[in-house]
């Protein structure tokens, strides 16, 4: 994204409550346009009422939201007409062929019929649907209808797709495809909201990424960014001489040792500063290391360190 252009997604202190029970606890947002944006959370923490305030199937219950340039309440069918939704649940008519749904989906956006055939057979190319154009969507592969599900969602050419959790219960194999598809997307200039409940994926996929808990944003960033915020990062040294182990030993300071396996566990911020200047230590003491790897938190432990405390801090990594 360029300084000029606008963000494809903005919220200010979105709310939303049922009774007493509160869902949003004043969120903010600034999702950039031409990126994934992945939003994180356990079961029932906002993400899917987050996805559908800002798809205008729910009202919020206060704050300010803009999306693909235009005011979610009011403008909502301009907001609609920018966007595409893929929800948990696929919305593919299973009587229907999978040539048949792109063609009502192609109906509903008021595609011409040359249009419309143009577009159906073009998403059918680039989704791999060959097999499921001609069949029933009801006798497709669970990888297969998500592509499907997909595909209809693109029918309209949206510029911001929301995808609340959409490789839910897909073989490891469908979901890298599904991957590759938001790949693909996103450097044609799509932008889009991913919700998920495998960190890898987000990891996988995120350019930026928010933690839900509670109602609130209570970390944003990088994935990187993130987690170098939690604890647990560390080089592993190991050593040949168990006299080059001592010796590391003085040289770094705050370790944890391995006599045994001839190996030292020293903290790490994940940086290449620390790294570096890690290595000079050892370099000024001619410490001999016979090998080295660094291991960092990844999304499980900064999901699993910020979630669950209805009294943490938000945290912000920019």
């Amino acid at each position: 994204m360029t300084p000029s252009t606008p963000p494809a997604i903005t919220a200010t202190g979105l709310r939303k409550s049922y009774g007493d029970h509160v869902v949003l606890d004043g969120i903010d947002l600034d999702v950039p346009a031409g990126t994934v944006f992945s939003l994180l959370g356990a079961n029932g923490a906002g993400k899917t009422t987050t996805v559908k305030i800002l798809s205008t199937l729910i009202r919020a219950g206060g704050g300010s939201a803009r999306v693909a340039g235009h005011d979610l309440a009011g403008d909502p069918d301009a907001v609609r007409a920018a966007i595409g939704v893929t929800g948990q649940f696929s919305a593919v008519d299973n009587l229907l062929t999978g040539r048949e749904n792109l063609r009502l989906m192609a109906d509903l956006h008021h595609l011409g019929r040359a249009e419309g055939r143009r577009r159906v057979a073009e998403l059918v190319e680039r989704f791999d649907l060959v097999e499921a154009a001609g069949k029933p969507a009801a006798t497709c592969s669970g990888g297969m209808r998500r592509r499907l599900d997909l595909a209809m969602t693109l029918v309209g050419s949206p510029r911001v797709i929301f995808l609340d959790e959409p490789t839910t219960g897909l073989d490891p194999r469908s979901r890298r495809s599904m991957w590759r598809i938001v790949r693909e997307l996103v450097a044609g200039g799509v932008t889009i909201f991913l919700t998920t409940q495998y960190l890898e994926e987000a990891d996988e996929l995120a350019d930026l990424v928010a933690v839900l808990d509670h109602g609130r944003i209570v970390a944003q960033g990088t994935p990187d960014e993130l987690k170098r915020r939690v604890p647990g990062g560390h080089v592993l040294l190991r050593f040949t001489d168990p006299r080059d182990l001592e010796s590391a030993a003085r040289a770094v300071g705050r370790a944890s040792r391995d006599s045994d396996a001839l190996a030292l566990r020293v903290p790490h911020d994940g940086s290449l500063r620390s790294l570096k200047a890690l290595l000079g230590r050892l370099d000024e003491d001619a410490v001999q290391v016979d090998s080295l790897s660094v291991h960092s938190p990844d999304l499980d432990d900064v999901f699993l360190a910020l979630t669950g405390n209805p009294d943490h801090e938000k945290v912000t990594a920019r």
